[in-house]
């Protein structure tokens, strides 16, 4: 795996070295051991998966707050999506800014987004599957939010949204 640091302090692109021959490939997508070679304190103690079933499903801004923080590496199994990391950590000199990144099931790229920072993703695709490993189990009541389109943050997406939670949309 490379491990590439973003614009934002902690969150990284990991991608995959695949070995391909007439089969397709064959990737490592995780391991404890290169993680903690590349300086980021990961351990995956939960594993999500969110099924989207149309192009255009909005899931986002999430997160949960210390002492329930969690850390996750996103990947997609099927489909494509448009992540956005935004920083929340007041001490961070990228405090309130974002990135955003395709990821896809074609080359099994990830994004690690550490705690503090919320996470939501665009699908691009119908039958998108995002994977989620977690760094500590989801606490129901904890969940965190913002509004996808909130204009302090000013988030460009790549489409207006035409599939999103009553959740997200109370943020």
């Amino acid at each position: 795996m490379r491990f590439v640091e973003t614009e934002i302090s902690g969150v990284f692109d990991v991608a995959a070295d695949p070995r391909r021959d007439e089969r397709g490939f064959f990737a490592r997508i995780f391991c404890p051991q290169e993680f903690a070679d590349a300086g980021i304190d990961f351990v995956s103690t939960q594993i999500n998966l969110s099924r989207n079933d149309r192009a255009f499903t909005l899931r986002g801004m999430h997160w949960q707050d210390p002492p329930y923080a969690e850390a996750k590496l996103v990947r997609v199994t099927a489909g494509a999506v448009h992540d956005v990391v935004v920083d929340l950590r007041p001490d961070s000199a990228t405090f309130r800014r974002w990135i955003a990144r395709r990821l896809d099931a074609a080359n099994a790229a990830a994004l690690f987004i550490p705690e503090g920072c919320a996470h939501g993703f665009l699908t691009l695709e119908p039958g998108t599957d995002v994977l989620y490993q977690m760094s500590r189990p989801y606490v129901a009541g904890q969940a965190r939010g913002m509004r996808w389109d909130d204009p302090s943050i000013g988030i460009a997406w790549p489409a207006e949204p035409q599939v999103v939670g009553e959740a997200d949309r109370a943020w």
